[in-house]
């Protein structure tokens, strides 16, 4: 995949991994815009020179307007990164968590839904383009206090997989990026081992950039949880993550 001369959307691109993929895409030669809800977030990035759309994913009126928005502004545009995603923690012995259930699937899966549609018939009119769905290492095996997370993130994976079947021969392609638990915004003071933000964008980057680019993007530190069914440690490592069940109020290790 040619990373220079795109024109690309990410739409949950305010922080993060996100923001950090933006200024990637920019640096390789793309015209990047970022869609997201934070007002100063968004004026950061324009400052920085990227165009900036206000979305929120929950909302049908307010991504088609982005749609038009940013179509208007970049009739070329012919990459759509859909990454929106909330993680919550949920004890489902506690019914009152179906809120927390309802939001995840909300933003997460729907979110991702909602923008795909937005932009297929524009792609689909240039004969040409890439979508990129971001799911997690938890899609394939659970944390199992965010239920509903693992649960969005593997609708999306599956979701994602039958896109690109009934895509197939149009000349758009679908391309899932899989992060492994990544240090943003304080996280590796609660997860030592997240892999750095700047290692994880390099080594997505260098994967993107291969021809052909695979149609999954998983980094080294996420393949134990893409594999681990096939690698026979799935078991063992659901058992491992389920210890994290004493962060729940009331839980106890």
């Amino acid at each position: 995949m040619d990373l220079s001369h795109r024109t690309v959307l990410i739409v949950g691109g305010t922080s993060g991994i996100g923001r950090e993929l933006a200024r990637r895409f920019a640096a390789a030669g793309s015209t990047v815009a970022v869609g997201g809800r934070n007002p100063q977030a968004l004026a950061e990035l324009a400052q920085e020179g990227f165009g900036t759309v206000s979305i929120d994913v929950t909302d049908n009126a307010s991504v088609a307007a982005a749609r038009d928005a940013v179509l208007d502004r970049y009739p070329e545009l012919d990459t759509v990164v859909t990454m929106p995603g909330v993680m919550l923690l949920e004890d489902l012995r506690d019914p009152a968590h179906f809120e927390a259930a309802a939001t995840t699937i909300d933003t997460n899966l729907l979110g991702t839904i909602r923008v795909v549609d937005a932009f297929t018939p524009h792609l689909l009119r240039r004969g040409a383009g890439t979508f990129i769905t971001v799911t997690s290492g938890i899609a394939f095996l659970p944390f199992p206090p965010m239920p509903t997370y693992a649960a969005s993130k593997a609708a999306v994976h599956a979701y994602s997989e039958a896109l690109r079947a009934q895509l197939d021969g149009t000349g758009l392609g679908v391309i899932e990026l899989v992060p492994p638990a990544v240090a943003t915004a304080g996280q590796e003071k609660v997860n030592p081992h997240a892999l750095p933000l700047d290692d994880f964008a390099t080594e997505v980057m260098d994967l993107l950039s291969q021809d052909p680019t695979s149609r999954e993007i998983v980094v080294k530190a996420a393949l134990v949880h893409r594999w681990a069914e096939r690698a026979g440690t799935y078991d063992d490592l659901v058992a491992q993550r389920s210890r994290a069940l004493s962060m729940l109020p009331g839980r106890h290790s």
